[in-house]
């Protein structure tokens, strides 16, 4: 299968009180089109650093990560922003949405800023909100939900831009095992059905165990797993 992401001999320094802190050290990954990947390791480990280097939210200090073949490191912050907004959609443990807009504001955001049309706006919103089973909550506002329905909202905001790759990032981590089990059912439901790439950060190893391949990080380096 083809690579839609791939990082090369990638290392992440960090420098705190004067001392260098080595993230990741020279770490080599090929993520396929269409599969489901998990990363997973102890706090600290490095996980998220990767995470975050193959969703071009941070810069790696040395190596280099491609997309779709093309190296990533020469493009402007502007045309970094682009391409998350175009190929990438995010969800967070974290609930990150505007909590006193409504869960339609909530959702077209990406279309917003991508300069979709109001009307075409609207009738993708309604279309993934179905999708998610909110459609009894198009006018709430977003702080009036559920935990699981805000994450649920979460999962439709990073799909509506008909995202190549969803980035998770221990998605579950702040919701009860029934609402855990749901959002994780139509992650990897989604996901299947669109042929879209899953890459999911987890504790869990059970979640893992859920998804084509997983890795281990650990200090920094992959220790165990498929590369």
């Amino acid at each position: 299968m083809e690579n839609i992401l791939e990082l090369k001999e990638v290392s992440k320094i960090y420098f705190a009180g004067g001392e260098e802190l080595a993230a990741l050290k020279q770490v080599s990954l090929q993520v396929q089109k269409g599969e489901s990947l998990a990363i997973i390791g102890k706090s600290g480990s490095g996980k998220s650093t990767l995470m975050h280097i193959l969703a071009t939210l941070d810069r790696p200090t040395s190596g280099e990560l491609l997309l779709d073949g093309k190296p990533t490191s020469k493009l402007g912050q502007d045309d970094l922003d682009r391409l998350r907004n175009e190929k990438f959609g995010f969800v967070f443990q974290q609930f990150f949405v505007n909590p006193r807009d409504n869960c339609l504001d909530n959702v077209i955001m990406p279309l917003v800023i991508r300069g979709v049309a109001a009307d075409k706006r609207k009738k993708l919103g309604l279309e993934i909100l179905e999708t998610v089973g909110l459609t009894d909550r198009i006018k709430n506002r977003a702080n009036d939900l559920s935990g699981g329905q805000k994450q649920r909202l979460c999962i439709a905001r990073a799909l509506i831009a008909n995202p190549s790759v969803i980035f998770a990032d221990e998605p579950t981590g702040n919701l009860d095992s029934e609402n855990g089990q749901l959002v994780i059912g139509l992650l990897f439901k989604l996901q299947k059905e669109q042929g879209i790439t899953l890459i999911m950060v987890t504790h869990d190893h059970d979640l893992s165990a859920m998804c084509n391949r997983s890795i281990k990080i650990k200090d920094g380096q992959i220790v165990g797993g498929n590369q």
